[in-house]
């Protein structure tokens, strides 16, 4: 659709230019792609997307630009989507696609409407309800837009991207359609190019994960506007004004332009200003700019100012209340001076968005309160339309109406739950809030809203939802609070135990415990009433993880009568999944399968998601724990099915279920497999942190990716997170053990345990995994001291394996909640009792033997890495023939899964152990290296670099350089033409004849 035609020619940015173009080529051909591009404010990133769009348009790619605004603290939510999917309905050639497409009628305001949640534990809540839809929608037709024509999608100014908008970017950059199809055929053709602001990402700013994930993706690729050279800076001033400047005139805006645009294009426009000087910041420059306009064009900014970065036509006549003929002129004396620049859609927009600011910013208290005051009563006479109650509540509360700003924000809240935007409900909830003293009574909700309480309990519910659990926290506490000492009993513990739920999301046990407690002790058990029901299955869970089993069970088996007498289905359910959890062989044995099985037919009937889909992870997590980890998956299938038609997918169990997804992928060996859905994850669930990264960094750090080691560092890097700790202890920990630093790997073991342990001292279950993984370098380095006698070495290596060893059988033996652990902790506890031997007798054969039995349960990858450790301890006791086989039979699972470094520490371990034989062969030697270092090495022999390297294998210049240190390492060489030569003394590459003569 038509772009903003410039007054000035285009100049400079020819290679930026160059770039974009070969992208757009590819997108046309089928090969999706999408560009960011950064740069600092005014150094010319609209201006490059309105070029690169002219031309796109040109080649017959249809163009579609969305503007992501700044309202303050008010979101718009998908605002940039929603203004692409206007410009498509307006355009007849895409009716049909559009109408195949419910996504379009949804975000252009026909959702229909959703009822309040309370947050309850019966609350089956509709925040989010249609997310996936939502986001699969919007690139299954972008998908379908592209086989009708080539589409460029620019989106500007993603600095002040709304929560929902970067979460549909997210999910259509790395959900995957961007890829290619399976199979030979053409892709989508489509192009993404987005902008953003580098100097206005500070290091909170909401803006910087996700790009941090983007750039991270083969699909996309990010661009820098660099400051343009001062040659372009004076061909740029020079083609501003039809009248030759003075060149002393011109190099000092080029010195003060500094090699920004804009910057250079306000100080031509103001250099003729009696201000005794050029201002030196860019506000002045703009309104220096602005007081030289006639005083109605002056009038007109400012108007258009408080409404935001663009306006509409009618509005701001409306606003301004000027004859129409006044505001024409108005309007081209500011379009004129390039202040403003006229849309086709019939609206006005400020050129760029700090000459918003600025007169903004220069407009006095009682202009700027009128002016909001007007655009909001403008708004409203226009109907109380859902799409404009988050304008209306920013217009209204800047105007100090805090009545009416309060009624908007319940409606812009309202219109954010509708659409699938819990941050944003959050945030207008929280205005609600935040306004409710001020705002006088009269404009106060009336009926079951008119309580502060149930209020708070929603933007509890809906903070969990966008996956802000300690918010949520702080919202019921806030509820509590709000609760007086009249209140009713029943409310005073619904308040209490849904704070212990919370509470329990964030592992605060103790108070958790404290709480539930509490909400039990207001009611009486007689007469029986749900929400005594209610209290007492939270308090089973709280009573459960503070170690309080008696209690647990004693309060279950109670309630549950009294749920049966009542009638309360859900309620059943939730007290027997809390007892197969309980009693006798918990969740993995057959009698608690067969519990958890009844309690989701119940969950279901009762029609209550939430305990449907903890039942259903029980299921799922009790068969891993039985050692069947492929019989996990139809249940996590059935869970997050679940999760995702209720709109629960950011609460805590769909959270559970998808880390557990995850791990047995990983588990089984599908890694790649794995990788994708982790990506997945991410682009719906951005708030899942380690539940979703978990695994993906086990593969990461496995396949010998250097990344996943700072990535796990960032999991850990603000508030204390249960699960990033998790992650980033096993990671790191590994990392350490495969680097063979003991020093590190033992300290990450002891710190990982220590964050994990619980309130009451229990270590958590992990406590084995860990110790297994750091004793790997201590019994190396027990070794090692042994080899070379340093027997006080080895002493010291030998009573820290041991004392390692006590803590991790002591867990596998009783579990965290008393419960022994299953095949997986077995296993782990032999692969850390063969390594505690190898560091204080030597490697033990026999041990290694046992452990690679006990992996044998389904985990393919730590098998792997067993049976090269059990292949070591056979070549240590001279059985070679079975060390070649066990080393073998690990080299083929490295291989399948991509672990190079294990692949290549099987291939030396295979070479080690052949017998000494007569000259090498090229046959015989060729096994000391991989394939790939193959590949590499006849390279490097024909005086490639490592670029060059690169480019033929299509792997990057820096992988090409590992490459070429590991074969120096093997070979012995300190440079690449001493391995050369070696390569060729011991036949490890033949001499190239050359051509046939």
């Amino acid at each position: 659709m038509s772009q903003t035609v410039f007054a000035t020619p285009f100049i400079g940015r020819d290679e930026e230019l160059a770039r974009l173009s070969g992208v757009l080529e590819r997108a046309r051909e089928g090969e999706p792609r999408a560009v960011l591009v950064a740069g600092d404010a005014g150094v010319g990133k609209t201006r490059v997307l309105n070029e690169i769009a002219v031309r796109a348009a040109r080649t017959g790619m249809t163009v579609l630009t969305g503007h992501c605004v700044d309202l303050g603290d008010v979101g718009l939510p998908y605002l940039p989507f929603t203004e692409i999917l206007g410009l498509l309905a307006a355009d007849g050639r895409f009716a049909s696609v559009l109408a195949a497409h419910p996504v379009v009628d949804r975000l252009l305001g026909a959702g229909a409407q959703a009822a309040p949640d309370d947050g309850g534990p019966r609350a089956r809540s509709d925040s989010g309800g249609g997310r996936l839809r939502l986001l699969e929608g919007m690139a299954s037709l972008f998908a379908d837009l592209s086989e009708v024509t080539p589409l460029l999608l620019v989106l500007e100014d993603l600095h002040w991207a709304d929560p929902s908008s970067r979460d549909v970017l997210r999910f259509l950059l790395s959900r995957g359609f961007l890829q290619r199809p399976t199979g030979n055929g053409p892709g989508h053709r489509l192009a993404v190019l987005a902008s953003y602001r580098t100097d206005d990402l500070h290091r909170r700013h909401p803006f910087r994960p996700l790009l941090a994930e983007l750039v991270r993706l083969p699909a996309v690729d990010r661009l820098e506007l660099r400051p343009l050279a001062d040659a372009e800076v004076a061909r740029l001033v020079r083609a501003l004004e039809d009248r030759p400047l003075p060149e002393a005139t011109v190099r000092r805006i080029v010195e003060r332009a500094e090699g920004n645009a804009f910057y250079a294009e306000e100080l031509v426009a103001a250099r003729d200003a009696e201000s005794g000087g050029m201002p030196s910041g860019l506000a002045d420059l703009l309104l220096i700019r602005v007081e030289q306009l006639p005083d109605t064009a002056q009038q007109v900014l400012r108007t258009a100012a408080v409404a935001g970065r663009r306006v509409d036509h009618g509005l701001l006549r409306d606003a301004v209340g000027l004859p129409e003929e006044d505001l024409e002129s108005a309007l081209r004396e500011a379009v004129g001076r390039q202040l403003l620049v006229a849309g086709d859609d019939g609206t006005y927009a400020f050129r760029h968005a700090l000459a918003r600011e600025a007169v903004y910013a220069d407009l006095l208290p009682g202009e700027r309160s009128r002016l909001h005051g007007a655009f909001a009563a403008l708004l409203a006479g226009r109907g109380h339309r859902a799409d404009t109650a988050a304008e209306r509540a920013h217009h209204y509360r800047e105007s100090h109406d805090l009545g009416e700003a309060l009624a908007a924000s319940l409606e812009a809240a309202d219109h954010a739950r509708r659409v699938g935007a819990p941050a944003e409900e959050l945030h207008h909830l929280e205005a609600v809030l935040d306004l409710w003293e001020a705002a006088p009574a009269s404009a106060l909700p009336s009926g079951e809203g008119s309580d502060r309480v149930p209020l708070m309990l929603r933007a509890s519910a809906a903070a969990a939802h966008a996956g802000e659990a300690h918010r949520a926290v702080s919202l019921t506490r806030a509820a509590l609070a709000g609760v007086g000492q009249d209140a009713d009993s029943e409310l005073a513990a619904r308040v209490r135990y849904m704070l212990a739920g919370t509470l329990m999301g964030v592992d605060s046990l103790t108070a958790a415990f404290a709480y539930s407690s509490e909400a039990l002790a207001m009611i009486p058990a007689e007469p029986p009433s749900p929400t005594w029901v209610w209290a007492a299955a939270t308090h089973v869970l709280a009573a459960r993880q503070v170690g309080d089993v008696a209690t647990a069970l004693r309060v279950a088996r109670q309630a549950l009568g009294v749920a049966e007498r009542l009638g309360l289905t859900d309620a059943r359910a939730d007290l027997l999944v809390s007892l197969a959890n309980l009693e006798g062989g918990g969740r993995r044995s057959p009698e608690g399968r067969a519990l958890l099985k009844e309690a989701r037919e119940l969950a279901r009937r009762g029609g209550n998601a939430p305990v449907e889909m903890r039942a259903l992870f029980s299921l799922a997590i009790g068969a891993y724990e039985a050692g069947e980890p492929a019989e996990c998956l139809p249940w996590l299938a059935e869970g997050l099915d679940r999760a995702r038609r209720a709109g629960l997918l950011s609460s805590p169990y769909p959270l559970e279920m998808r880390y557990l997804q995850l791990l047995v992928l990983y588990t089984l060996g599908r890694w790649d497999e794995c990788l994708r859905t982790a990506a997945d994850d991410l682009a719906v669930l951005p708030a899942s942190g380690g539940f979703a990264l978990g695994p993906a960094l086990y593969v990461a750090l496995a396949r010998g990716e250097r990344s996943a080691v700072e990535r796990a560092r960032a999991l850990v890097g603000g508030r204390h997170d249960w699960m990033a700790a998790l992650v980033a202890g096993i990671v790191l920990t590994d990392a350490a053990a495969l680097s063979g630093d003991a020093e590190a790997a033992v300290a990450r073991l002891r710190s990982s345990v220590e964050s994990l342990t619980d309130e009451a001292g229990s270590r958590p279950d992990v406590t084995v995994r860990l110790t297994a993984l750091a004793l790997t370098p201590v019994a190396d380095a027990a070794a090692a001291a042994r080899r070379e006698g340093d027997e006080s070495a080895a002493r010291r290596w030998s009573a820290v394996a041991a004392e390692l060893l006590e803590p991790a059988r002591e867990v596998t033996l009783h579990g965290q909640t008393g419960v022994p652990q299953g095949p997986e902790g077995r296993a782990w506890l032999a692969r850390a009792e063969a390594e505690c031997a190898w560091a204080v007798t030597g490697p033990d054969a026999a041990a290694w033997e046992k452990t690679v039995q006990a992996f044998g349960y389904g985990d393919a990858y730590e098998l792997a890495r067993c049976r090269l450790r059990y292949a070591q301890a056979l070549l240590a006791a001279d059985r070679r023939e079975e060390a070649t086989s066990e080393a073998r039979a690990a080299r083929e699972t490295a291989a399948r899964l991509g672990a190079t470094p294990l692949l290549e520490r099987a291939d030396a371990l295979i070479w080690s152990g052949r017998p000494a034989a007569g000259p090498s062969t090229a046959r015989d030697r060729s096994v000391a290296l991989t394939a790939r270092e193959q590949d590499v090495l006849r390279l490097l022999a024909l005086g490639r670099s490592n670029r060059q390297i690169g480019e033929e294998l299509f792997i990057s210049g820096k992988t090409a350089s590992v490459h070429v240190s590991n074969i120096l390492a093997k070979v012995g060489a300190a440079s690449r033409t001493e391995a050369v030569a070696i390569a060729y003394r011991e036949h490890l590459i033949e001499p190239d004849p050359g051509p046939a003569g």
